[in-house]
């Protein structure tokens, strides 16, 4: 059983981890992964509730995959346990059925590490 101190502790440790974590992608260039994205709004938003052929992103950051009410996941991603984090969409963006095996994400990947920076900079900003 966990005191309250080992749970403050926890979360702390947690969120200091994500926040170390959103800085490390925060180096990015903003503008061309706002340039980037183009691609992905041909299924998603970043408005909120707006869902197309894929969920919106509104929020995403520290979101469970699969965790939006309105949206048809695959199984392999209600089963996939992930919370986005910039580290996991970026594993995630660099090869979809590598991260997550049986998604219905009709998409080959970004193979470049900066472009996958860029991108996340725009979201981090996007959602501020």
């Amino acid at each position: 059983m966990r005191t309250r101190v080992q749970t403050r502790t926890i979360a702390a440790a947690a969120t200091t981890l994500i926040l170390a974590a959103s800085s490390a992608h925060a180096d990015g260039d903003a503008k061309h992964g706002q340039k980037l994205f183009e691609e992905c709004r041909a299924c998603h938003a970043v408005e909120r509730g707006v869902n197309g052929v894929g969920p919106s992103l509104y929020g995403v950051f520290g979101r469970k995959a699969a965790e939006l009410d309105d949206f048809r996941y695959s199984p392999a991603l209600k089963r996939s346990g992930i919370t986005w984090t910039p580290q996991t969409l970026d594993a995630y963006i660099a090869d979809p059925q590598k991260a997550v095996p049986a998604n219905r994400m009709p998409y080959a990947g970004m193979p470049e590490a900066r472009d996958r920076a860029d991108l996340l900079a725009y979201l981090q900003q996007a959602f501020k």
